[in-house]
């Protein structure tokens, strides 16, 4: 089968095309993803949005084989894509934008960069950016497990977020779940010695999986172990909970877990130093 077509466009050039449009001769190829596909098509009130401020926040990378997949020599220079040296927030599924135009509001001295895989969502989030007046944000489209450890060099970050992600309920599928022993590992790679990744879920199960994944890797320290125990939890005296990241606004998904009757638990690793 034949490959992406290569050289699309030069490293780092922001969305100059609409979303949704392959270039011709691009074949895409399925494969396990630890997220759910959605649409990419875009009502009218979005396309005039994307065409007029995609290209301040939007980062099209070259593409590998489909559209949330990079090549394999794409790497980004985060001074370079930002215009400065400031410390970096990675989100991992940015959703709509609420939580990472919230930070980018609050914090106009830090630089704050997005994966996300639902245009749609990517659509939203460039609104949501343009109407809070902020330029610290760039967002990809991009798979993260497939991404990350192509585009980034060694402890570029500050910190990774990786609030709600695919749960993946049924049991069969959990394996596809993002958050894993080997994902911990490439998010320890990512970011500087005292880096912080801080997660969220308001699924029990995988709430006890994301504390498991943590404590299971020697790169991280879970600075909380031991604390906030979880009745719930098949080891209640365990623990090993966060207070609410402060910095956690509650969006409208975690509104709709919470009308479901469902709390959000949090976790954080703290990168150890290295050598």
């Amino acid at each position: 089968m034949n490959e992406a077509v290569e050289g699309r466009t030069p490293v780092g050039q922001r969305a100059d095309r609409r979303p949704g449009e392959a270039p011709e001769g691009t074949v895409f190829m399925s494969r396990t993803k630890s997220f759910t596909r959605r649409t990419r098509e875009l009502p009218a009130n979005l396309v005039r949005t994307w065409e007029a401020h995609a290209h301040r926040y939007v980062v099209e990378p070259r593409r590998g084989v489909g559209y949330t997949t990079v090549a394999e020599d794409f790497t980004l220079d985060l001074a370079e894509l930002f215009g400065r040296s400031a410390p970096v927030t990675l989100e991992i599924g940015s959703g709509t934008g609420e939580q990472i135009v919230a930070a980018a509001t609050a914090h106009p001295e830090r630089n704050f960069l997005a994966l996300e895989v639902w245009v749609p969502g990517i659509a939203k989030l460039v609104s949501k950016a343009v109407e809070a007046g902020v330029d610290n944000i760039r967002v990809i489209e991009a798979d993260a497990a497939q991404a990350l450890p192509i585009m980034l060099e060694d402890a570029c970050l500050d910190e990774v977020w990786t609030f709600f992600p695919d749960p993946w309920r049924k049991a069969r599928h959990r394996k596809r779940r993002l958050v894993s022993d080997s994902f911990a590992r490439e998010v320890a790679r990512l970011l500087r010695d005292g880096g912080v990744w801080r997660l969220a879920t308001d699924w029990d199960d995988y709430a006890w999986q994301m504390r498991d994944v943590i404590e299971a890797c020697e790169l991280f320290e879970n600075p909380h172990a031991g604390e906030h125990p979880d009745p719930e939890d098949p080891q209640p005296e365990r623990g090993g909970f966060a207070p609410r990241f402060e910095g956690r606004v509650v969006t409208h998904f975690e509104t709709r877990g919470i009308d479901a009757g469902r709390h959000a638990h949090d976790i954080v690793g703290i990168r150890r130093p290295r050598g």
